[in-house]
């Protein structure tokens, strides 16, 4: 009976369960507790980003935590409150309620239901390698435009200027400039500290919870100026003020049937932004544990806690980065550190919710300004910028999408922009000239453009190097370049062109290789290939191009070719040639001289 449960649970749960123990479960109740205590900071400050009460937060690290852990791929990732989920549903939700209003947390919870149901679809349909296709370049910069919005809407709390009531990152600015005149000093005060004491105790110990240890201090400071407000500001630092409740309470989002539609196209957005990065996370994770991730697994754990967590009081969760990297290195072995987290987390908000109700919103802007300063990265901006241009704009061109529209069109067109940069690149293959180095006696082949010291060409023979696919996008800039080279003066009439490379060829591909065959031999020449991929020899026997090129003009390697296509030369020519670079055309110490053996085929080696 109990091998069947644990049949059943194993494939309802994963492999996982059966490395469940005394010894699994120590670790991971302690991984647990560093988790809880790490997300009591990130979710209260993540909901306030959204535009919900502080409670959600805390809510959406508890059941959609437990349920994504125990029904996903990954051991170690911890799900929840993101800070780019929290600015990405604030930035679609905005302009349709007020946030924190009643309308806007029914709207919230229901768009979080929503995205958890497109997530469990693709899961279920497995279609998990879409991910893939979500560029990291497109990735990073909006991470960096959702970390400039994080900073520029945290200003104004750490600033303590109200009546602020813009959502463009520019209107925002704008009203930060305007009530500069009215800073609250205390609160700037109490911001600085946190800023300040996170840094801090994180370059000292990477390990401590420095973000619980700044929003402690900084809490600190704003209790000891609330006491003393004769020290210069008679107004007290705004504080949180009591959580409802500490548990997640169940709850039908009561949203009208005729926003569905609209909840719905703003749900499919969303849940491009948290399922690219749930498996970015996992992969990431993955890569330290050496664990094998399975994308639709995990897709569909991350829609079973929307899904159900939608429906207690949580708003949009997916993988944290900030909490799944300290599970792991704290020692977590199983997803029960996921549960743990959790139970410990309601543990702790019931027994501090006083202390919780005097946290100042300076600190949790503090908060958000430090997770700001290490999502922006710029040493990762320098070696992108470095290593490669055209990501470097991707992920710049998204940045500013992110900061200037809305920010599920930013990752859409930052995804589209990758997938054209691909499609230009992939269009314009490689086609190499090549032939010998003249201080080369074995005559490697070498490309003559990276050659300065190489030997002539043939006049009658043109070796040609193809990188890379020929299909219908390709065909323009292959058949251009290939008519280029018949195009030349005193062109040479035969072609032999290694593709070892050409790794694809569809029909399109196909048809350019019958007209260069055509063209070739109409000038009295003809068409050779060098190694062609077995992808290749399939689409060429089916088109028949096998058969009106012939088999004896495809050779197993460079030798075979050239001394096979040597004896189809025309001798005339070979006699007047000083060019003289095959082994063929006599003695290597003759090259690029003329030769006693010159055109006398009965000599060839």
């Amino acid at each position: 009976m109990m091998q069947r449960v644990g049949k059943v649970l194993s494939r309802l749960l994963g492999t996982w369960v059966h490395d469940v123990g005394p010894a699994s479960l120590r670790a991971d109740a302690v991984a647990g507790l560093l988790g809880a205590l790490l997300v009591l900071p990130q979710g209260v400050a993540f909901a306030t980003l959204a535009g919900l009460p502080p409670q959600y937060g805390l809510y959406s690290a508890i059941v959609p935590c437990v349920v994504a852990a125990l029904f996903g791929s990954s051991r170690h990732v911890m799900s929840g409150p993101t800070n780019a989920n929290s600015l990405a549903l604030y930035a679609v939700l905005a302009p349709l309620a007020v946030a924190g209003s009643h309308e806007y947390i029914q709207m919230a919870l229901a768009v979080t239901i929503l995205v958890g149901v497109l997530q469990w679809l693709v899961g279920i349909l497995r279609l998990g390698a879409l991910a893939n296709f979500i560029s990291p370049s497109a990735l990073f910069g909006f991470t960096s435009g959702a970390a400039l919005l994080i900073a520029v809407h945290a200003l104004k709390d750490a600033l303590g200027i109200h009546g602020i009531e813009a959502h463009g990152a520019g209107a925002v600015l704008l009203g930060v400039a305007q009530g500069l005149p009215a800073l609250h000093w205390g609160a700037f005060l109490v911001a600085l500290v946190t800023i300040a004491i996170s840094i801090a105790v994180r370059r000292w110990d990477r390990r401590k919870p420095h973000l619980l240890i700044g929003l402690v201090a900084g809490t600190a400071v704003a209790a000891m100026l609330n006491a003393w407000v004769f020290l210069g500001n008679a107004e007290r630092i705004p504080v949180l003020g009591s959580l409802s409740q500490p548990w997640p309470p169940f709850h039908v989002p009561d949203i009208p049937w005729r926003s569905l539609p609209e909840l719905l196209g703003l749900a499919f957005a969303l849940s491009i932004v948290a399922l690219a990065q749930s498996i970015s996370i996992a992969k990431v994770v993955a890569s330290r544990s050496g664990q094998a991730i399975d994308a639709n697994r995990e897709f569909i754990g991350q829609g079973l806690s929307n899904m159900v967590g939608g429906f207690f009081s949580s708003y949009l969760s997916c993988g944290s980065l900030n909490r799944s990297i300290p599970n792991y290195e704290a020692g977590a072995r199983t997803p029960m550190a996921a549960v743990f987290a959790a139970v410990l987390l309601v543990l702790l908000v019931t027994v501090s919710a006083p202390l919780l109700a005097s946290i100042p919103d300076a600190a949790i802007a503090g908060l958000l300004l430090v997770v700001a300063w290490n999502l922006l990265d710029l040493p990762h901006w320098r070696r992108l910028a470095q290593v490669q241009r055209s990501e470097f704009l991707i992920a710049l061109a998204t940045m500013a999408a992110t900061v200037m529209i809305r920010m599920e069109i930013a990752i859409l067109l930052g995804t589209l922009l990758s997938l054209m940069t691909y499609l230009h690149r992939t269009s314009h293959p490689a086609m190499r000239t090549m032939g010998f180095r003249a201080d080369d006696p074995d005559r490697h082949f070498a490309v003559l453009d990276d050659t300065p010291d190489a030997l002539p060409e043939c006049p009658q023979l043109k070796l040609l190097r193809m990188e890379g696919s020929v299909y219908f996008g390709a065909v323009a800039h292959v058949a251009d370049r290939l008519q280029a080279l018949r195009m030349e003066p005193d062109a040479p009439r035969h072609l032999l062109v290694m593709t070892k490379s050409m790794n694809f060829i569809d029909h399109a591909g196909a048809v350019v290789w019958e007209y260069e065959l055509r063209k070739r031999r109409e000038m009295g020449g003809d068409l050779y290939f060098h190694r062609p991929r077995p992808g290749v020899m399939q689409m060429w026997r089916r088109s028949g191009f096998v058969d009106d090129l012939g088999e004896d003009h495809l050779f197993p390697d460079k030798a075979t070719a050239i001394a096979r296509i040597y004896q189809r030369l025309n001798p005339d020519i070979c006699k007047g040639c000083t060019a003289r670079i095959f082994r063929e055309c006599g003695p290597p110490g003759y090259a690029g001289q003329p030769s006693a053996t010159c055109g006398d085929k009965s000599s060839a080696a």
